[in-house]
């Protein structure tokens, strides 16, 4: 069984995202999306938010399955018996940035490689920080978001507008 991971920070997980995911769905006979702790982000949503989100939008795939990990993602392939990474490319800055990361990988595990997958046109520009600043702006979001998880974001969106304006920024 080829048993893939797709990590990410997925904060939240965006239409672009579910798109990687369901392409590599039908590459893999299992993908594994993983939301990993990313010590340098300050997330919207909780690890077990983050999770909960991307269950629901992928509950039609039944060889999805999403975790998360505090671990290094080479430690976490190789404890998954995973021998493949996925990776979406939006951008050249995009590559340059995981084609390091797939060398650090490799050579922390040479058992895993990276797979790169392209964004599709229609999310080349798309990311999970760019609609943040939409949601706040109080714009459109069904082009950005799954539909199931836009209530959750904009509530979300709220309760952070709500503790700024309280002073008490989380």
């Amino acid at each position: 069984m080829k048993i893939a991971i797709y990590p990410g920070s997925f904060d939240p997980v965006t239409s672009g995202h579910l798109n990687i995911i369901r392409r590599a769905a039908n590459i893999f006979d299992k993908l594994i999306v993983c939301v990993m702790v990313n010590a340098g982000k300050n997330p919207m949503f909780t690890l077990e938010e983050r999770v909960d989100l991307i269950r629901r939008v992928t509950k039609d795939l039944p060889n999805v399955e999403v975790d998360s990990s505090h671990a290094l993602l080479a430690d976490y392939a190789r404890r998954r018996g995973s021998c493949v990474i996925v990776k979406g490319l939006r951008e050249g800055s995009d590559f340059e940035n995981e084609f390091q990361m797939a060398l650090i990988n490799h050579k922390l595990n040479p058992d895993l490689d990276t797979m790169f997958l392209t964004a599709e046109s229609r999310y080349m520009y798309l990311s999970s920080s760019i609609v943040k600043e939409l949601g706040s702006y109080g714009a459109n979001l069904s082009d950005f978001l799954p539909c199931e998880i836009i209530p959750d974001f904009l509530e979300k969106i709220e309760k952070r507008k709500h503790n700024i304006q309280g002073g008490n920024e989380t």
